[in-house]
């Protein structure tokens, strides 16, 4: 797919949502922006195979064959690698990678990348999440604060569609918000009751990327109102949440200065000793694996975190021997993610009278309360948490011929059932890194990322810390038959790993400038995952729009002044 150029403006190296977002803003200011994916194209509504399947339409109704879980033990144990949207996740023999320590890496690889898989929760950081590092000592000062971006959320959460409530709190900013959908009868009881007896806690409504009542520039982009599906992972006919997919890549398209090369595996990035600058991009083609050159004055690097790293570190010269603005030897480590080992579940013996119909595609959240005006733990930072409700039916399988059939077709409302998992801030270390195996290669001959990345004791406490907690908040509310859980699963899963290209103030502690540029490198960008120096407790998605935006709008202006 486009044309036989070499040559373009800015090259993009990733269609995900970050990458999205820099293919819009470029090709909108009348850029020719070539878009580097390694996958194949997905065109939104035609490659959706199974988005309006009924369940007795799939062979093994949504389960996995076994064969297929025995042969992909890490992508198995993803939530979204179900038999509807399997074809969107990368299958471990396909891309293999080395694991140091166990990590379980969840990949998409086909234009839009995770956007179309990933769980739309959208909440902004707050002062306290940038401030972070310089208060606690850990990773090195964001270079960004809060006001700095604050303008660039409203930007993306208006284009992207953002649902949410104006709750007024400054651990949890607030943005521009279509309207809420409701929280349940009982998200709304623990809320109040949370709010009584736990001072600088609160329950609020998730924000979430789906369009609850679109505006014009949501219909401009032929995007729908969601109507409640919960099949997102399938790919959505109406454009009711946010992805590369139905918004920015199509938006990107109509201006026709877009050009997308899929199965383009990107080898390194090609840096030009004279010029001082990078000055193209090294492609391999998945399928034939023909070598081709791209060049442009402005890259952007947008693979998502992992893969990011894996193309710096690749993309060696006489000037860059360990990697692409790797001067401090720093890239690929100080590597985070979140940690979503532990959980809650419980019963709800109240509000009998009330039960739930239809689909909501969030539930409530809690914003983090540990450590956020004082260091008040015997660990570092916090965590966020979800909380959800919902209520079931029991059914009675007594009897036999005709009357078994008459209990079946009774649905008595079962107890309701509450539910909260933790989201954990790590801590960026050089002990967590990502770094290219010596010896093994793809089979496009680039090198096999080979991944260090565990837990520490700041992990452990946080964990104890969550169970304590929300026990305590779960058996004070009334909840009963309260069961916890730690999962203990492999770093990964939680599919947020950030970090190895962080930004900073000094190009001794850091590899990215507080517009995102590469210190040694200056037309060279990252703004995906890769860039961020903590992790905060927030999903990260919108923030990575947010910081592409900003990123885009700086660099176009410094072309335009002929400084790249």
């Amino acid at each position: 797919m486009g044309d036989n150029n070499h040559t373009y403006d800015v090259i993009v190296i990733g269609s995900g949502i970050s990458g999205g977002w820099a293919a819009k803003e470029f090709s909108e200011k009348g850029l020719k922006t070539l878009v580097l994916e390694r996958g194949r194209d997905v065109k939104h509504l035609k490659d959706y195979p199974t988005t309006n399947m009924m369940p007795w339409e799939f062979e093994h109704r949504g389960e996995v064959p076994y064969a297929i879980k025995e042969a992909n033990p890490v992508v198995s144990r993803c939530y979204a690698f179900k038999e509807d949207a399997m074809h969107f996740m990368v299958k471990d023999t396909e891309h293999p990678y080395v694991q140091e320590k166990p990590f379980d890496w969840i990949r998409g690889y086909q234009v839009g990348g995770k956007s179309l898989l990933w769980a739309r929760q959208t909440q902004r950081w707050s002062e306290y999440d940038f401030e972070g590092p310089a208060r606690d000592g850990f990773a090195v000062d964001w270079p960004i604060r809060y006001k700095d971006l604050a303008p660039w959320y409203s930007y993306v959460e208006k284009f992207a569609g953002i649902s949410g409530n104006k709750d007024g709190l400054d651990i949890l900013p607030d943005g521009e918000f279509l309207p809420p959908l409701e929280l349940t009868c009982v998200e709304n009881y623990f809320k109040d009751f949370v709010s009584k007896n736990y001072p600088g806690r609160h329950v609020v409504y998730a924000r979430c990327a789906h369009i609850t009542k679109p505006n014009q520039v949501h219909l401009d982009q032929g995007r729908a109102q969601c109507q409640g599906r919960n099949l997102c992972q399938r790919g959505c006919p109406f454009g009711g949440y946010f992805s590369s997919n139905a918004s920015t890549i199509p938006w990107a398209e109509r201006t026709g200065n877009i050009t997308m090369k899929t199965d383009s595996v990107v080898h390194s990035l090609i840096y030009d000793d004279k010029k001082g600058k990078a000055t193209g991009v090294r492609v391999i083609d998945a399928k034939t694996k023909q070598a081709t050159e791209y060049f442009a004055k402005l890259i952007f690097v947008n693979a998502a975190a992992l893969n990011t790293n894996l193309i710096l570190l690749n993309s060696t010269s006489s000037r860059f021997p360990n990697g692409l603005g790797n001067d401090n030897g720093l890239l690929g480590k100080y590597v985070a993610f979140h940690n979503y080992r532990a959980r809650i579940s419980a019963e709800h013996e109240g509000h009998k009278e009330f039960s739930t119909d239809g689909g909501r595609p969030t539930s409530a959240y809690i914003p983090r309360f540990r450590n956020v005006n004082k260091q008040e733990t015997d660990f570092l930072r916090g965590y966020a948490a979800g909380f959800g409700s919902g209520r079931g039916y029991q059914r009675n399988y007594d009897g036999f011929g005709e009357s078994l059939k008459d209990n079946l077709g009774k649905k008595d409302p079962g107890p309701w059932n509450v539910g909260s998992h933790m989201m954990g801030e790590t801590i960026p270390k050089e002990t967590n890194y990502v770094r290219l195996d010596p010896d093994k290669k793809d089979e496009w001959g680039i090198p096999l990322l080979s991944v260090n990345i565990d837990y520490d004791d700041n992990d452990e406490k946080m964990v104890k810390d969550f169970i304590e907690q929300f026990t305590e908040m779960y058996t004070k509310a009334g909840f009963t038959n309260i069961k916890t859980n730690d999962s203990k699963q492999a770093p990964g899963l939680d599919i947020h790993e950030m970090g190895g290209a962080r930004m900073g103030k000094d190009p001794k502690t850091s590899i990215l400038n507080k517009w995102n540029q590469v210190h040694a490198c200056p037309n060279v960008f990252v703004t995906d995952g890769a860039c961020m120096t903590s992790t905060s407790t927030q999903n990260p998605s919108l923030t990575y729009m947010a910081l592409t935006a900003r990123a885009a709008d700086y660099a176009m202006g410094q072309l335009k002044r002929g400084e790249l």
